[in-house]
C-alpha cells in the first residue's frame, strides 16, 4: 500500500502535519497568524489533491504547497512594502514641503501688505480732504487742533472726517481688524 492510500481524511493530515508545517511557514513569515492561515491552506490543498488522485509522497507535495503559498505571501509582501516605501517617500517629501513653506511664512509681512493695499484703496475711495485729514492723523501724527488750524476748519470738522475714514477702513478691514488696529495703532 503506498502513501497515499494511508492517510483516509482530513484530520489525520491535519493532526499529522500541522506542526512541522506551521514551524515551516513561521519560519519564513515570522507572524503566527500568517503561519497558521498558509499551514491551514496548504494542508486543505493536500488533502483535495489527495482525493482526487494518488499522492506517493504526501510529505513532499506539502512541502512544495507550503513553499509556494509562503513565497506568494513574501512576494506579495515585498510588492506592498516597496508600494508603502514609495508613498512613505513621498508623504515625506510632502510633509517637507508644507513644513518649507510654512515655515518661510511670514503673517506679518503677508497682512500687513495686504492690509496696506486694502488701506490705500479705500482711502482713494475717501473725498479728498477726508483723505488728507486722516493721512495729518495717523501718518503727520499731528492732533486734530493742529490739523484744523493748518487747514483752517474746525476741530470738529476735522473729528468727523477722521470718524469717516476710519468707518470706511474699518468696513473695508473686517477680516483684519486686530491687524489694522496694531499697524495703525488705533
Amino acid at each position: 500500500m503506498n502513501k497515499g492510500m494511508a492517510i483516509n481524511n482530513f484530520n489525520e493530515i491535519y493532526t499529522k502535519y500541522y506542526k512541522s508545517s506551521f514551524l515551516f511557514a513561521k519560519s519564513y513569515v515570522h507572524d503566527d497568524m500568517v503561519a497558521e492561515d498558509i499551514t491551514s491552506e496548504s494542508l486543505i490543498s493536500l488533502w483535495q489533491t489527495m482525493k482526487k488522485e494518488t499522492v506517493i509522497n504526501p510529505p513532499n507535495l506539502l512541502l512544495v504547497i507550503l513553499k509556494n503559498n509562503v513565497l506568494n505571501y513574501l512576494k506579495h509582501q515585498a510588492v506592498h512594502q516597496k508600494v508603502m516605501e514609495s508613498f512613505s517617500a513621498k508623504m515625506v517629501r510632502d510633509l517637507n514641503y508644507r513644513i518649507a513653506t510654512l515655515d518661510a511664512c511670514d503673517p506679518e509681512e503677508i497682512f500687513s501688505t495686504e492690509i496696506s493695499e486694502i488701506v490705500e484703496k479705500t482711502l482713494e475711495t475717501l473725498p479728498e480732504q477726508t483723505c488728507r485729514i486722516f493721512e495729518m492723523s495717523r501718518h503727520e501724527n499731528l492732533s486734530v487742533k493742529e490739523i484744523a488750524e493748518q487747514l483752517s476748519i474746525s476741530s470738529k470738522s476735522v473729528e468727523y472726517h477722521i470718524t469717516k475714514s476710519l468707518k470706511a477702513l474699518r468696513i473695508a478691514l473686517k477680516d483684519y481688524l486686530f491687524f489694522y488696529f496694531l499697524l495703525l495703532g488705533l
